[in-house]
């Protein structure tokens, strides 16, 4: 609904509606969308029933997952009041009723009051003014709206009605939990590599997101890695588990809630609705680190013109010469340094949760002066069921320093052999051999390689 017809709202004085505040609150975020709020207040409650009023709840609190804890106390029925208001809200809930209309007059500055009742706040506002029917319009005049009260279902920030039972009365420590989306993190990385040295330093950030409709104040947070309550897709994404060369088998000394690894934040924080924080989780000095070429070829791929190989940083998160931790999911950011000595970007990459041992190779890019020529140099059906495939693979370096290429043949499923092979390659998976392909400054290199297959 459009605002252009009120300049000013004003209320007249109603009775403040007792409310407790938010209290100690903990904040448990999870990956899949979904947070357990934890808000430990103390109600000031009569002997017996009364309705209590919990504001600066989520707005999108799921009201099925309330619960209230305290001695002595029991809940007998809650109501989730979430219109929130503001002028267009106060004018809707006002049809049918009687609200005082204020002009002024720009030359005088005297003031004018009418009693109207609102027809109609449906694009615009109809009002009944006696025995006239007027529509307000932007036409000029300073005019304001005063309401008599504040309706009963009209909150200034989301609020929780609970009725309550009390065996006694008197101050109670309760714990008000529930769950509700809007809140949610995501973790990235900074990573700076030193090719000189061969070492990398990684800063882990969190990067925590509030829609929820109101702010936590002062909160302990926890964060946990990995997907809660079967939101795991199906089918991992290939862009993400490609980063993991090797998948680690260490276990590290960091909490665990189940199969899920916890990343408290070493301070409270105040996380404001609509908001963005980033907060430091993470931070590893002179980890061990080279760079890399990469190339990956599809069964019976070939290419007339040469292709360019993939850059790659490659480290461990090994408690031994690595990061030494598990990483959540997330991007990771690669720095290097000029010849001035300032960090520039060279290339990103995502990263699933990554257990603790785990080999990285995080790509960048492609290399501008390593190319690599795939030729499928001959193909001949030994039988119906057999084929032989000889393979060339033509490595290129225009560097001033010599490269080794991490060079792939995928699609080796079944029982294939490699019946001769210029140089000794491993097998590292079930469809996967690899070659580490040495190429001279400014040189040359072709490997060769002749498969037994069944197709």
């Amino acid at each position: 609904m459009q605002q252009w017809w009120m300049v000013g709202v004003a209320l007249l004085p109603v009775e403040a509606l007792a409310q407790n505040a938010q209290g100690d609150v903990q904040v448990t975020i999870y990956n899949s969308g979904v947070s357990l709020v934890q808000d430990a207040r103390t109600l000031t409650l009569p002997h017996g029933r009364s309705r209590q009023e919990f504001s600066d709840v989520s707005a999108q609190i799921r009201p099925e997952t309330v619960t209230l804890g305290g001695p002595g106390v029991s809940i007998v029925e809650q109501n989730f009041d979430y219109d929130l208001l503001s002028p267009d809200k106060l004018m809707e809930k006002a049809v049918g009723q009687l609200i005082t209309i204020v002009r002024t007059n720009p030359a005088t500055g005297a003031e004018t009051r009418e009693q109207a009742r609102v027809l109609a706040a449906n694009g615009g506002i109809v009002l009944q003014i006696g025995n006239r029917i007027e529509v307000l319009r932007d036409d000029g005049l300073p005019v304001r709206v005063v309401f008599d009260k504040v309706p009963d279902n009209l909150r200034a920030r989301p609020t929780l009605s609970v009725t309550v039972e009390a065996a006694q009365a008197g101050a109670v420590p309760t714990r008000l939990s529930y769950l509700t989306p809007g809140l949610g993190w995501t973790s990235d990385y900074v990573a700076l590599f030193d090719e000189k040295v061969g070492s990398i330093d990684v800063q882990g950030w969190v990067t925590l997101t509030n829609n929820t409709g109101t702010t936590f104040t002062n909160a302990d947070t926890l964060l946990v890695a990995g997907n809660v309550g079967g939101a795991t897709n199906r089918f991992a994404t290939m862009g993400d588990d490609a980063a993991i060369e090797q998948t680690g088998s260490e276990t590290g000394t960091r909490q665990r809630l189940g199969d899920f690894y916890l990343y408290p934040l070493a301070e409270r924080t105040t996380i404001a609705n609509a908001q963005q924080k980033q907060v430091s989780f993470f931070d590893v000095k002179a980890a061990a680190a080279r760079k890399a070429y990469e190339f990956s070829n599809g069964w019976l791929g070939g290419n007339d013109v040469p292709r360019s190989a993939a850059t790659a940083i490659k480290f461990s998160t090994s408690r031994a010469g690595g990061l030494g931790d598990q990483l959540p999911a997330g991007t990771v950011r690669v720095y290097m340094r000029d010849a001035r000595g300032d960090p520039q970007f060279i290339g990103e990459n995502r990263i699933p949760h990554t257990p603790m041992g785990s080999s990285m190779s995080i790509r960048t890019g492609e290399a501008f002066d390593v190319k690599v020529k795939v030729v499928v140099a001959e193909r001949t059906r030994l039988s119906n069921r057999r084929w032989r495939t000889r393979m060339s693979y033509i490595v290129t370096n225009a560097r001033d320093v010599p490269v080794t290429l991490d060079l792939a043949q995928d699609g080796l499923w079944g029982d294939v052999k490699i019946t001769n092979q210029s140089l000794t390659g491993e097998r590292v998976s079930a469809d996967r051999v690899e070659w580490k392909v040495p190429v001279a400054v400014n040189g040359t290199s072709e490997l060769t390689a002749t498969f037994d297959t069944r197709y």
